[in-house]
């Protein structure tokens, strides 16, 4: 599935340029990916274009921050001091190495809470066992790309560089 996730990313600038499921879906099966993993994909993508509806991005003067809101009566702004604390199922799929990369870029302020919480939803939907840190990456890559919204350069590095071959200077 990720495969047909990486191939939607890069060939469609944003989610609202990607075409409606049933052409993509062709698009897809011409281009020689497993059909399952295009129903799965599709399916995902599903989830990730209703999740992402209704999301207003407002950035800061300083350009280095967001918040995201969402509309509707139940949508509760994050208090200041408050803390995401992750069900055991969440720990369990998600592991250490993802949890922490979420913390890191929440507290770098590329991820705020709103987003946060639609990348955990949708890292949730995926069905593998325990998420591998690529896979996450390509999700937040995948959420951000679903809203519109462009990840600074150096985090966009971040996200899509390979890091098992970098060198540290």
């Amino acid at each position: 599935m990720f495969e047909v996730l990486v191939y939607v990313y890069e060939n469609y600038w944003r989610g609202d340029a990607c075409p409606e499921s049933g052409q993509l879906g062709r698009k897809l099966s011409a281009q020689g990916f497993d059909p399952q993993e295009i129903r799965e994909a599709l399916h995902w993508l599903d989830g990730l274009s209703l999740a992402t509806q209704g999301i207003q991005l407002t950035r800061h003067a300083d350009g280095t921050s967001a918040t995201v809101s969402l509309e509707g009566p139940t949508a509760l702004p994050q208090s200041p001091g408050s803390m995401r604390v992750y069900s055991r199922a969440e720990q369990e799929h998600l592991g250490a190495e993802c949890l922490g990369f979420i913390s890191f870029l929440e507290s770098s302020g590329v991820l705020p809470a709103g987003l946060r919480e639609i990348v955990v939803e949708r890292a949730m939907a995926t069905t593998d066992d325990t998420l591998e840190l690529d896979e996450l990456k390509i999700i937040v890559l995948m959420v951000h790309w679903s809203t519109g919204i462009e990840p600074d350069a150096l985090v966009l590095d971040e996200l899509c560089d390979d890091t098992v071959h970098r060198v540290a200077h």
